[in-house]
């Protein structure tokens, strides 16, 4: 069963389309975005449920912006150097999980899950 859309912003572009070739087994489609701002228009445009977002390219305040104004979007951040420290700083704020950037199987199952869960929910 393929889950519905994503949009990913990361920065680094190796991780990128890493990323991006394992997201298209599981997900209907998924988007790149380039900034926070395309982020945003990307998810609102394709009615995500999953928004990936590199933490080197955003902030826990954009993830607490992100997560308030789309809260049916569960929000999975990337970070090279994840600590427990930005891990439960991005679960105050709003998302689903933290993985480190390199972690592509990670981010997968953190992504899957989080959509099966809005799928769970929403039944």
């Amino acid at each position: 069963m393929q889950l519905s859309n994503v949009v990913l912003l990361q920065s680094d572009p190796v991780l990128a389309r890493s990323l991006i070739a394992s997201l298209c087994n599981s997900f209907r489609s998924v988007h790149m975005a380039s900034s926070l701002d395309e982020l945003r228009s990307s998810v609102a445009k394709h009615r995500s449920d999953v928004a990936i977002i590199d933490m080197e390219s955003a902030s826990i305040p954009d993830v607490h912006s992100l997560s308030s104004e789309f809260p049916g979007v569960s929000i999975v951040c990337t970070h090279r150097l994840a600590d427990e420290d930005m891990w439960t700083e991005a679960l105050n704020a709003g998302a689903a999980d933290i993985c480190p950037s390199n972690d592509t199987r990670g981010i997968l199952t953190a992504a899957v899950r989080s959509a099966g869960m809005i799928h769970s929910a929403a039944a």
